[in-house]
């Protein structure tokens, strides 16, 4: 079956991780998949939908307005809905709030109008089976190919023959946008205490735009899609923090993941995904107040064998649940139903 993905662009970040990278396996399987930016412009959805008549279509996180959803339904032979993020809300910072009237009815139009719906995580589809009937909705969680990232190798401390505060040299490292940079700037408090506590402790930013901290060295460096992965393979320990709110369930970990596939022990707040992904003592630690993170950090500065012990089980973690292979087969039988249920 051939598919049109319409995406933000093909390029966007949620378009490479959860179409363009399931692409190689899908044409394996027969299926081919064409990735089209879906215009901005309502007088160019309307050409476009036309020409969409009799095609397979995934539509991926955009909430069409009720009469584009009613022509995109009539055009489209097999239409399906792929989101990860909780797009009935709005998100954490938003000057008005979480709940959006508007955004929840076109979320349930588009959940309704669709003969599949692919969520990013259970609370995500959930929130979709409120909608439409749950035999209709397949959980498929953001996957990362963990091949494409260099396997950290945890270094040891050199003492030469002196003290070593705890945490010196060791790097923290967060990666992520300037819109996600929020959530690090809502507990700068946390990462000063850290500073203050374990001196030698630095912060990696791989983002677009960085924070100036006064007791937490922070090492800017400009995120680039061809250097990312070996920039996190080469920190000691990743960390991600989310608000505890109804938007951050609906977060895939995508940051968490790109951590556990480089092999680092990761520290994160008890927060959706992050509870499933971040196991706590087996592949990092989870940590609600600064006192759990701080000693989080000082137990994985203190002892590499720890964190290579905890970055290897993410990485099998990441291989078994969260790989782009596992993603591509979950996929592949979704569609495999679909075209036998469009031959009878």
């Amino acid at each position: 079956m051939h598919w049109i993905g319409l995406v933000d662009h093909p390029e966007h970040v949620c378009c490479r991780y959860r179409l363009a990278a399931f692409r190689p396996f899908l044409e394996q399987a027969g299926h081919t998949l064409e990735l089209m930016p879906l215009p901005r412009q309502w007088w160019l959805r309307l050409g476009l939908f036309h020409r969409l008549r009799g095609a397979n279509v995934i539509v991926q996180r955009r909430l069409l307005a009720g009469w584009q959803r009613t022509l995109l339904r009539r055009a489209a032979q097999r239409l399906l809905f792929d989101f990860d993020d909780a797009l009935f809300l709005r998100d954490s910072y938003a000057a008005r709030g979480l709940y959006d009237r508007r955004r929840l009815s076109r979320f349930a139009g588009m959940v309704r109008c669709a003969d599949a719906v692919i969520a990013g995580n259970a609370y995500l589809a959930e929130q979709a089976a409120r909608w439409t009937d749950e035999r209709s909705i397949q959980v498929i969680p953001t996957c990362v190919d963990p091949q494409h990232y260099p396997l950290a190798e945890p270094r040891q401390r050199s003492t030469q023959g002196r003290f070593v505060p705890p945490g010196e040299g060791i790097e923290l490292v967060w990666v992520g946008s300037s819109s996600t940079l929020q959530g690090l700037q809502a507990i700068t408090p946390l990462l000063e205490a850290i500073g203050r506590s374990m001196p030698g402790v630095r912060l990696k930013l791989l983002c677009d735009r960085f924070l100036t901290l006064r007791h937490l060295p922070v090492v800017p460096v400009p995120w680039s899609e061809a250097s990312e992965a070996a920039e996190i393979a080469r920190a000691d320990i990743g960390i991600s923090w989310l608000p505890d709110d109804a938007w951050s369930r609906g977060k895939c970990g995508l940051k968490v993941l790109q951590y556990l596939a480089a092999g680092l022990p990761v520290i994160a707040n008890p927060v959706g995904v992050q509870i499933e992904m971040v196991r706590h003592g087996e592949t990092g630690f989870l940590a609600r107040t600064p006192a759990q993170w701080i000693d989080a950090v000082r137990r994985l500065a203190d002892d590499a064998e720890l964190r290579k012990r905890l970055g290897r089980a993410g990485r099998r973690l990441v291989e078994e649940r969260y790989s782009v292979a596992v993603g591509a087969a979950r996929w592949i039988r979704l569609l495999e139903r679909l075209r036998e249920s469009l031959a009878a």
